[in-house]
């Protein structure tokens, strides 16, 4: 055990093993205690931060393949490249962290500031144009929800702050042989669970004896997203067929109907034939519906970059969402968070600025048009949206729509494009989370699967099976209660940004005085 725990490689690529079984679809989300405590022990015996770099960037490689790897099913280059990009800005909060551990000789004060690091990380690399939060740690924890009810106050992020200050008071705990701190280890990997168990017995299903419901049909159409129109033959049979496993599944009292990203395989224009056969359909159906599609906007100024013209006006191509109430009104939702590279081009906007020569046409090299308008469909008895696939790995932009009296959480993806892999389980499961977060009924219509319906404590009610032609119907509870964490968002990653700048600040006061 001694050499295993002296062997740098031996520790790198165990630990790196461990936080990648640790998510979905395996689930070994304890392994993520034992694998940071690994780290930490690594940051303490390599003897410079340049060896640490250079034996926890293969460990973090390591992490982003096995959670990741499906990717490259979308895009090889561009998956091999977040791969190793991701797996490299994971080194400098493990740098920070070895800085607390070398400094500072309270186990809890250290502890407490190496999961604000690494909180601060996660919540700084959601926030920028690279962002990929795929394997924030609190994600490794989306199947396990009775554990974890307490983030509807703080957030997924919690989870994180929970694992890194657990393992470390656990590592200091050994190293130390210290009773006390091995207490202090123990109480932090009781106490949040504990919480967690007692806020999923006391809640209730989501459902109360006076709640009011709306009837939800879900459609999967499993088109072939490799294929253009899904493997038909033109944009009118793709309508067919939303149209024949619509007509299947809904009832006379259906009020929404729910399309996945892509289900137009096409793009349109809101004023276009297919938008007014659908708005046709609505009014016949009494029914709004919510489909993804790619939709042209029209600018009626000229913006600093575009994609192209239309008629000599000029026009960006939007990854959206189609809204039709039941009267047959069209509005639209653009979607916000886009993946990096695959959907738009990184600091694109930075780059047409500098580019004062005009060397590039920057509107062509942006990829989709950026929304910036949390839009909901409103209708006379409810109000949600159309979540875009990667949207919903984002709570700071979800908790728009539901301070803007969202009555539950509706998420349309196209997840065909990573085939039978792990993305798939991965993306459903984080919806668990949203769910909790936001105390809210989440709808999810993926094309491919997996499409369903799960409730406010995070539990699955409805789960389809993957590449299945199918759909269903539910009557979905409305809900108006705000979590703490829906009113003070992120309070706990700002917190923890605070705390570690101004650790680090005065260490290195301490160090120069």
């Amino acid at each position: 055990m001694n050499r295993f725990l002296q062997n740098k490689w031996a520790l790198s690529l165990t630990a790196g093993l461990f936080l990648g079984l640790s998510f979905p679809p395996v689930n070994l989300s304890l392994l993520s205690f034992p694998a940071f405590m690994m780290l930490i022990h690594l940051s303490t015996i390599c003897e410079s931060n340049r060896e640490l770099a250079k034996y926890s960037y293969v460990s973090f490689v390591l992490w982003n393949i096995i959670g990741t790897y499906w990717l490259t099913m979308a895009s090889a280059i561009a998956g091999v490249a977040a791969i190793f990009a991701n797996a490299a800005i994971m080194i400098i909060p493990l740098i920070i962290i070895r800085r607390f551990h070398s400094s500072l000789k309270q186990p809890l004060l250290i502890s407490a500031l190496s999961a604000a690091t690494w909180v601060s990380y996660e919540f700084l690399h959601h926030n920028w144009d690279l962002s990929w939060p795929w394997l924030t740690l609190g994600n490794a924890w989306a199947n396990q929800v009775s554990l974890i009810q307490y983030i509807s106050i703080t957030g997924h992020l919690g989870i994180s702050f929970w694992v890194i200050l657990t393992a470390s008071l656990a590592y200091i705990a050994w190293r130390s042989q210290v009773r006390s701190t091995a207490l202090l280890a123990i109480g932090s990997l009781l106490l949040f669970p504990s919480i967690s168990v007692t806020m999923f017995l006391l809640s209730n299903d989501g459902v109360d004896s006076n709640s009011e419901t709306t009837r939800v049909a879900v459609v999967q159409p499993n088109h072939d997203s490799y294929q253009r129109y899904g493997g038909m033959s033109s944009l009118n049979e793709v309508m067919d067929s939303l149209y024949s496993i619509t007509n299947e599944i809904k009832t006379e009292d259906t009020e929404l109907v729910v399309w996945p990203e892509n289900a137009i395989d096409a793009n349109i224009y809101t004023t276009s034939r297919t938008a007014r056969q659908i708005a046709d359909s609505a009014r016949s159906w009494n029914a709004a519906v919510i489909t993804g599609a790619g939709l042209y906007k029209l600018y009626d100024e000229t913006p600093d970059f575009y994609r192209d013209t239309y008629q000599g006006i000029p026009r960006d191509i939007y990854n959206a969402a189609l809204y039709v109430d039941n009267n047959g009104q069209i509005s639209r939702y653009d979607k916000h968070n886009l993946v990096p590279v695959v959907e738009r081009f990184p600091f694109v906007e930075f780059f047409h600025s500098i580019d004062v020569l005009q060397w590039f046409d920057w509107g062509k090299i942006a990829g989709f048009g950026q929304g910036y308008e949390p839009s909901s469909l409103n209708t006379d008895s409810f109000v949600t949206h159309g979540l875009i696939c990667y949207d919903s790995v984002y709570p700071g932009w979800i908790r728009n729509y539901v301070n803007n009296k969202a009555d539950f959480l509706t998420i349309i993806t196209n997840d065909g494009w990573w085939g039978n892999t792990s993305g798939h389980h991965q993306h459903f499961a984080y919806a668990r989370l949203r769910a909790i977060e936001f105390d809210r009924w989440v709808v999810r219509s993926a094309n491919n699967g997996i499409s369903g319906i799960i409730n406010p404590k995070g539990e699955v009610k409805i789960k389809t099976e993957y590449w299945v032609r199918t759909g269903f119907v539910y009557d979905v509870p409305k809900k108006e209660s705000l979590t703490f964490y829906t009113k003070f968002g992120d309070w706990l990653s700002y917190l923890s940004l605070a705390a570690m700048l101004i650790t680090l600040g005065y260490l290195s006061f301490r160090k120069e005085s």
